[in-house]
C-alpha cells in the first residue's frame, strides 16, 4: 500500500517547521562578520563559523514528545522508528523529520445526526435521514443514530499515519457499514426494546475487526446508540404495535399465575384421591385376609370335631339372629289340649324413663 502524509507534507500531524538552512547560514555570518577584527573572514574564521553552524545543525535533531503524543522518526520520508513521550532526539533535516500525533485524545464521529450551533437555540441535533434509516432483518425500516468514539492505536501509530487517508471518514464509512450489517440481521422488535447493548458491542466489534484488516492503527473504544425508532411516518403505528404486544404479554402473564396457582392445587386433590384409594384398597385387602384367615381357623377346628363345630355354629347363628327380638317359648310335648304359654316381655319389668338431671338442657 503506497505511504501517505496527512498533514501535507512530513511535517504535518503535530511536527514542527524544519529551519531555513541557508537563511540560517547567511545569518551567522553576519554575527561573525561583527565579532571578527576587521569585520572580514579569514581562514580560521571560516573553520570557526563552519563548525558553529554544524553543532547548531546537530542540536537542531533534540525533540520533545508531550505525554499525550507518539513520535514516528521518518528518514528521507520513510518511516525507521517510534518514539515514546519525553526528550528524543533525530537526524536533523533534511536526513530525518518526526511526525508527533495525539494519541490518548479520544474522538467522537456522530452518525444519522449533526450538531449544530445556533446564537438563538444554542446546540440542536439535525437528522441525517441518508445516514439514519436501515432495513432491519424483517423487512422494516429503522431510523437509527448512533455516535462512535476512537482514538490512535499507541502500538500502530505508522499504520494511523500512512496507511490510510482522511482516518475520521473511513471510521465513519467504516461504522456506517458495520451498522446497517447488525441491524440488517436483526429483529425490529427487538431492536426497539431489548437488544441495543448487544448491538453496539457487535458493531464495536465488527468496526475494530475491519480497520484492523485495513492496518488503519485505530482503536474503537465505544459505540453508542443515541436514538433507535421507527420512521417519523409510521411511529403512531408501531406504538400501537408495541401497545398490543404489552397487553399481549400481560395477558400471558396473568394466565400463567392462573395455570401456576391452579395446577397444584389439582395436583394435590389428585394426590389426595390417589392416596384415599389405596388406604381403601389396603383396608379391604386386610380385612379379607383376615376373615380368610378366621375361616381357615374354624375350618380347621370343624374338621377336628364337625358334629360339636356344627352344633356350636348353630347356636351361635340363633344366638345372633334372635339377639334383641320378642321371643315366645311353647313345649310341643304338653299332654293337653292347652297351649302352653309363657309370656315372658311381660313378665320383664317396665323401664322408667329416666328423670334427667337437674340443668340438663339448658
Amino acid at each position: 500500500m503506497p505511504r501517505s502524509n496527512q498533514g501535507g507534507g512530513p511535517w504535518g500531524s503535530g511536527g514542527s517547521t524544519p529551519p531555513d538552512l541557508e537563511e540560517f547560514l547567511r545569518r551567522s555570518q553576519d554575527r561573525l562578520r561583527t565579532v571578527l577584527p576587521g569585520g572580514s573572514f579569514g581562514g580560521k574564521g571560516i573553520v570557526l563559523a563552519a563548525l558553529a553552524a554544524v553543532l547548531i545543525w546537530l542540536a537542531s535533531g533534540f525533540y520533545r514528545v508531550d505525554p499525550n503524543e507518539y513520535g514516528v522518526v521518518l528518514r528521507f520520508g520513510a518511516q525507521v522508528r517510534e518514539t515514546p513521550p519525553g526528550l528524543n532526539y533525530h537526524w536533523p533535516y533534511p536526513i530525518e523529520t518526526v511526525l508527533t500525533p495525539q494519541v490518548t485524545v479520544v474522538r467522537p464521529i456522530n452518525i444519522g445526526m449533526r450538531l449544530v450551533e445556533d446564537l438563538r437555540r444554542g446546540t440542536t441535533v439535525r437528522d441525517v435521514p441518508e445516514e439514519s434509516l436501515m432495513l432491519t432483518g424483517d423487512e422494516n425500516i429503522v431510523d437509527v443514530d448512533f455516535t462512535v468514539f476512537w482514538q490512535i492505536k499507541k502500538t500502530s501509530v505508522g499504520d494511523f499515519l500512512f496507511n490510510i487517508q482522511q482516518p475520521e471518514n473511513t471510521v465513519k464509512a467504516v461504522a456506517e457499514s458495520a451498522m446497517r450489517e447488525v441491524i440488517g440481521r436483526s429483529q425490529i422488535q427487538l431492536i426497539l426494546t431489548s437488544a441495543r447493548q448487544e448491538i453496539e458491542v457487535a458493531v464495536h466489534d465488527l468496526m475494530q475487526k475491519v480497520l484492523d484488516n485495513y492496518g488503519a492503527g485505530v482503536l474503537i473504544t465505544q459505540v453508542q446508540l443515541q436514538k433507535v425508532d421507527p420512521p417519523m411516518q409510521v411511529i403512531d403505528a408501531f406504538r400501537d404495535v408495541q401497545a398490543a404486544q404489552a397487553d399481549l404479554e400481560r395477558a400471558q402473564n396473568e394466565a400463567q399465575t392462573y395455570a401456576n396457582r391452579v395446577v397444584p392445587e389439582a395436583r394435590g386433590r389428585a394426590a389426595q384421591i390417589t392416596q384415599a384409594a389405596e388406604a381403601y384398597r389396603e383396608q379391604t385387602v386386610a380385612e379379607a385376609k383376615g376373615q380368610t384367615a378366621r375361616f381357615l381357623k374354624v375350618y380347621g377346628e370343624y374338621k377336628k370335631a364337625p358334629d360339636v363345630t356344627r352344633q356350636r355354629i348353630y347356636l351361635e347363628t340363633l344366638e345372633r339372629l334372635f339377639n334383641g327380638t320378642e321371643k315366645i317359648i311353647i313345649d310341643p310335648g304338653a299332654a293337653s289340649g292347652a297351649v302352653p304359654y309363657l309370656p315372658l316381655p311381660e313378665l320383664a319389668p317396665p323401664r322408667t324413663a329416666q328423670t334427667p338431671p337437674v340443668g340438663a338442657g339448658r
